[in-house]
């Protein structure tokens, strides 16, 4: 006879699931015990070799593990002993302390000496990342929108999960991953530096709109459109009614504006047009 009613039985974890603590399992015993062979991860895990060459087959296939022959083995009949080791990218899953290695050095930096300091290191660490992307750039044609679409792939490469679109007023370049965020919310200098390589590259002044370093979703960069002439001898943008922009705020000035604070006195005497500003 059926019985209903009764308490369901619990739910038991899914295969996936539990194949993902098993290779998380051998990869932390690669990593704290270094190479080893199949046999042995087995013997330390209670299962069977076989079952531990599948979960190590996908670790290669990810790119976490690799294999190799062990050194000195004598070559002979039957399949030569193989080792596996722990990739840099499989050590990349476990925690590190770079951000505070990091922090603890610009700390050091700015104390010996000051904001300048820590800009020239912000600006020589961004230095490659412009030498990198600048090849991708250079062959995209001449429009700071259109090379801000060569950068964003370049930027991707890279990590930081970039798009760039087409706006009424020019374009936006996101970033969707910032490798260093801990530490530029701290040290804004990293931001002032990487926005103005954002500028030499796509060859026109860029406006940063929002940074994941001080708590938005995604690091927002404003590009920009042609300038083009209206009736009257007013120079307009592209897609905008306005009179000409007001002054573009620094990043900190911009991070003082997010969070409710009051911009110091301009004294610039251009006249300011809210419709001028491009939402982020």
């Amino acid at each position: 006879m059926q019985v209903t009613g009764g308490a369901s039985a619990p739910a038991r974890p899914s295969p996936s699931a539990d194949d993902g603590r098993t290779r998380h399992r051998v990869a932390a015993l690669l990593l704290e015990h270094g190479p080893q062979t199949a046999t042995e991860l087995a013997g330390r895990l209670g299962v069977s070799p076989t079952a531990v060459r599948r979960h190590l087959d996908a670790l290669v296939s990810t790119g976490r593990v690799e294999e190799r022959h062990a050194p000195g083995t004598p070559r002979g009949r039957g399949r030569p002993a193989r080792l596996f080791h722990l990739t840099d990218a499989g050590r990349s899953h476990f925690p590190h302390a770079y951000d505070d290695l990091a922090l603890t050095a610009l700390r050091f930096v700015a104390a010996q000496g000051g904001p300048d300091a820590v800009r020239a290191v912000a600006e020589a660490q961004l230095a490659g990342l412009e030498q990198r992307c600048s090849a991708a750039v250079e062959a995209a044609p001449g429009a700071p929108v259109d090379r801000a679409q060569a950068l964003a792939g370049a930027l991707t490469a890279e990590g930081y999960a970039a798009s760039a679109s087409a706006i009424s007023g020019g374009g936006q370049l996101c970033q969707h991953h910032c490798p260093v965020a801990h530490v530029a919310a701290e040290f804004p200098q990293l931001c002032e530096a990487e926005t103005a390589v954002i500028g030499r590259l796509v060859g026109t002044h860029v406006q940063r709109l929002a940074t994941i370093a001080h708590g938005d979703g995604v690091c927002t960069t404003h590009i920009p459109g042609p300038v083009r002439r209206a009736s009257g001898g007013e120079h307009m943008r592209a897609g905008n009614r306005s009179g000409p922009a007001s002054p573009v705020p620094d990043e900190r000035t911009a991070h003082r504006l997010r969070a409710g604070g009051r911009p110091a006195p301009s004294t610039s005497s251009t006249p300011t047009n809210d419709r001028e500003r491009t939402p982020a």
